[in-house]
């Protein structure tokens, strides 16, 4: 592999900020998408080799660089963010609802927890563990969510199909 590809791939990660979709980086690098592949791999195995504080997270057909999590105390000293709080047992109850579901309303996450998610849901909306999944062909057009990249990273997850199954699920499979 290039390693003039590989440099280009991880300015266009670095300057990109967020995950960055498996196709465009291969159309941005004038490759297909296995050689794309390819070269997230080798930056991948090269960042890890020279012991860079930097790697490449791949998330459900995206690519991000990040830090490596043993750098999350320093960074947040150095940057005096402010601890984050942890989220509430309602905002976990609307995650698993919505990761389970997806794409839903919050009707739909009103109803399965019997109470109103408005608030949680907004708050979800705002620290990007839900987005927007477009609107509903249905009456009033309601919008609907999903969890998105933030998830992923946030609960450590490559995609979706790690989720632990549902609870129903492992009932059944307990009695079978």
């Amino acid at each position: 592999m290039s390693l003039e590809l590989e440099q280009k791939m991880e300015a266009i990660l670095f300057a990109a900020g967020e995950p960055v979709e498996l196709e465009r980086l291969a159309e941005a690098l004038g490759i297909d998408r296995t050689a794309a592949r390819q070269q997230a791999e080798c930056l991948m195995a090269r960042l890890t080799q020279q012991g860079s504080p930097l790697q490449v997270l791949s998330l459900d057909g995206k690519y991000q660089l990040a830090t490596r999590p043993e750098y999350a105390g320093v960074i947040q000293a150095a940057t005096d963010w402010k601890r984050q709080q942890p989220l509430s047992q309602a905002a976990m109850e609307v995650l698993a609802v919505v990761a389970y579901n997806q794409p839903v309303t919050r009707a739909f996450v009103d109803q399965v927890r019997g109470v109103d998610s408005a608030g949680v849901v907004s708050t979800l909306v705002e620290k990007g563990l839900l987005e927007e999944a477009g609107r509903l062909e249905l009456p009033g057009r309601p919008i609907a969510y999903r969890t998105g990249d933030t998830f992923l990273r946030t609960f450590g997850l490559h995609s979706l199909d790690e989720l632990p199954a549902p609870p129903e699920e492992e009932e059944q499979q307990t009695l079978l």
